[in-house]
């Protein structure tokens, strides 16, 4: 269950995403894994608010430049979570890198998209 009211996708996927980074960055720190976790948490929950800042972009070209914040946002989240994958003692995210590949792929559909109606 989602718990942003909404029927735009990528604010739904973005939002459930942060949340379920944050419960696995509680399990980061109980870890004693505090840098990481920190980075992860800022990255990642960036993606989501920057998708949210979008929806009240001033232009198109405003749209697309908050989109691809998200998008690069969405790389810094990969690698930190890269990192944990591959970092021995540390618990594995494959289900979070799923979803972040998802929505990778929702960003640059938005994008590329977006930037053709403005090509228009």
């Amino acid at each position: 269950m989602n718990s942003v009211n909404s029927d735009n996708p990528i604010i739904v996927k973005t939002f459930q995403f942060s949340l379920d980074v944050i419960k696995y960055v509680k399990i980061l720190k109980e870890d004693k894994h505090y840098i990481i976790a920190d980075q992860l948490l800022r990255a990642s929950t960036s993606i989501g608010a920057n998708v949210m800042e979008a929806q009240q972009a001033e232009s198109k070209k405003d749209f697309i430049h908050k989109m691809k914040i998200s998008a690069k946002e969405a790389i810094e989240t990969e690698y930190w979570m890269r990192l944990c994958l591959l970092s021995e003692g540390f618990p594995k995210p494959k289900q979070l890198l799923s979803d972040l590949n998802q929505i990778q792929r929702l960003l640059t559909s938005i994008i590329s998209t977006t930037k053709k109606q403005l090509a228009n």
